[in-house]
């Protein structure tokens, strides 16, 4: 919800945190693997620059239709956003 959103957002100021458990910080995914977000995405990694890293969308099951082509496709995404390797 809402809450755990603005709860994340606060966090991501302070330099101690580390990932949920079973989660990696998007910044150290290697470039080419295949992540999970914790909201359903699934992505593959592109590309990281210092302040974001470019993933591309391969699909948004969790999400209403109509919203789909909003997620799917080329996106940039924090560098600590938390996902899960596929695979792992």
């Amino acid at each position: 919800g809402m809450a755990h959103k603005l709860a994340k957002a606060a966090m991501i100021d302070k330099p101690v945190w580390t990932p949920a458990k079973g989660f990696t910080y998007l910044k150290d995914i290697a470039v080419g693997e295949l992540v999970d977000t914790d909201s359903g995405l699934r992505a593959v990694v592109l590309e990281h620059t210092s302040c974001a890293s470019v993933v591309l969308v391969l699909n948004a099951d969790n999400h209403p239709s109509e919203d789909k082509q909003f997620y799917l496709g080329k996106h940039r995404w924090a560098n600590q956003t938390e996902v899960k390797v596929i695979g792992d």
